[in-house]
């Protein structure tokens, strides 16, 4: 009898870390299911996909319905989709605002977390794409902290709904997406010191192209397991602890 094809789904996988992820994957020969706004055209005839604006939360559920369609095991699921928002004073960013981010970056992981608890998919990890912001409260990351820190404790709290499922929220590090492209355009450096760190980083080992971030995710996905199931993990502290410290420290200064 031979072994079943592993399984993974991934959303967000049209480009950036989830299309990153999706390459890495179907080289170790999962079997890969993916949702996104504009679809993963660049794996079309590899990815079993559909496409959905997330932001459209009555939308998840259909979507879901025909994605995972006679799926009954997962062993990975990474809850990848999400916005950057404006980097602002919190004061300055509306109420309105800051719930079109939480829709996409919290709520719409809830949706789906409700949909595969209710199909009773056999899952054996899902992990959450979080960021160091939802710990570093840096000034200016108003709206993507908050929805990140949200998006930890949503992880934590479903680990006790999933108790069969590794669950975990993960910062991944800096990763070379179109959301780095926007940073690296402000330049207000001196209102939102932390921009510094992301500008320095362009061109150096410490961004990582979305490929390396996949091989950094999936080299950790082992370790994860390690933690209590809940748990929000900075990949840097326990892959590149020298990179972490250095972060830690310069966000204790300012």
């Amino acid at each position: 009898m031979t072994n079943q094809a592993r399984s993974a789904l991934i959303t967000g996988n049209s480009s950036g870390l989830g299309l990153g992820l999706s390459h890495a994957l179907l080289e170790r020969d999962y079997r890969m299911y993916g949702c996104s706004r504009r679809g993963c055209a660049a794996l079309a005839d590899r990815v079993v996909d559909v496409h959905c604006d997330l932001s459209d939360l009555e939308a998840i559920g259909p979507a879901m319905d025909q994605l995972l369609a006679g799926v009954d095991h997962l062993d990975l699921v990474v809850l990848n989709a999400g916005i950057l928002g404006e980097i602002e004073d919190l004061s300055s960013v509306s109420v309105e605002r800051l719930r079109e981010i939480m829709d996409i970056n919290v709520w719409t992981n809830k949706v789906i977390l409700d949909w595969l608890l209710a199909s009773n998919i056999a899952i054996d990890q899902i992990v959450a794409i979080s960021s160091g912001a939802a710990v570093l409260g840096n000034r200016g990351w108003g709206g993507y902290a908050l929805s990140k820190a949200t998006l930890n404790m949503l992880c934590r709290l479903y680990a006790h709904e999933f108790p069969d499922t590794h669950v975990a929220a993960i910062a991944p590090g800096l990763v070379d997406t179109r959301i780095i492209d926007t940073l690296c355009e402000l330049s207000d450096t001196e209102r939102f010191p932390a921009l510094e760190r992301i500008h320095a980083a362009r061109g150096t080992d410490t961004l990582l192209s979305p490929a390396a971030a996949a091989e950094r995710i999936l080299e950790a996905l082992p370790g994860l397991k390690e933690f209590e199931s809940g748990s929000f993990v900075d990949l840097r502290q326990i892959l590149a602890p020298a990179e972490y410290e250095s972060l830690r420290k310069d966000c204790t200064n300012r």
